[in-house]
């Protein structure tokens, strides 16, 4: 069983690299950002209070994600694995996670940190033409990143899950050294 959640900044791959292990893995990629996308298209009610978040380059509350979260994992294709892509965003979050999985019996095997530097993020985010990715936009999305999310690389490392990869190279290579991480 493969159960793997995937950190690195806005821009730094994660949802495609998630989404190519998952197909070849045959198990979900759970998206935080495409759960709130499509609640924010949908104009569900936690969509119409997380587009005001968005919209401002803010994370989105922990409460709205929390239940999201809950309910995803646990589903029937989740039992036997997953890639948690966009969550946990902090510490908290984390601490969460892990009370949840103990509570479903599931475990966590791996955090890949997808690493890549900020020029190459803020291009990246700039060629996807979203409505909500614009220049200060982007550097705002950045800054909240690394005040809140980064702390997770060193917690993740004191547990002994962290796995740096190099997040700036082809696609092709990324996903090679995803591929043998899964299988060592």
């Amino acid at each position: 069983m493969t159960k793997l959640i995937f950190l690195g900044a806005p821009g730094a791959g994660k949802g495609t690299q998630a989404q190519i292990l998952s197909q070849n893995l045959g198990i979900p990629h759970i998206s935080t950002g495409e759960i709130l996308r499509d609640a924010i298209a949908a104009e569900t009610p936690l969509g119409i209070k997380a587009k005001g978040f968005v919209d401002n380059g803010d994370l989105v509350p922990d409460e709205l994600i929390l239940d999201l979260i809950k309910e995803r994992l646990g589903q029937e294709d989740a039992q036997k694995g997953w890639i948690l892509d966009g969550f946990p965003r902090n510490v908290p979050q984390a601490d969460f996670l892990n009370n949840l999985l103990q509570d479903l019996n599931q475990v966590c095997n791996g955090v890949v940190n997808l690493d890549v530097p900020d020029s190459v993020l803020l291009e990246r985010l700039l060629s996807r033409g979203r409505a909500d990715d614009n220049e200060a936009t982007i550097r705002n999305r950045l800054q909240v990143y690394r005040q809140q999310t980064a702390p997770l690389i060193d917690y993740y490392q004191q547990n002994q899950l962290l796995i740096n990869v190099n997040g700036h190279r082809e696609l092709s290579q990324i996903s090679e050294e995803l591929e043998t991480i899964v299988k060592s």
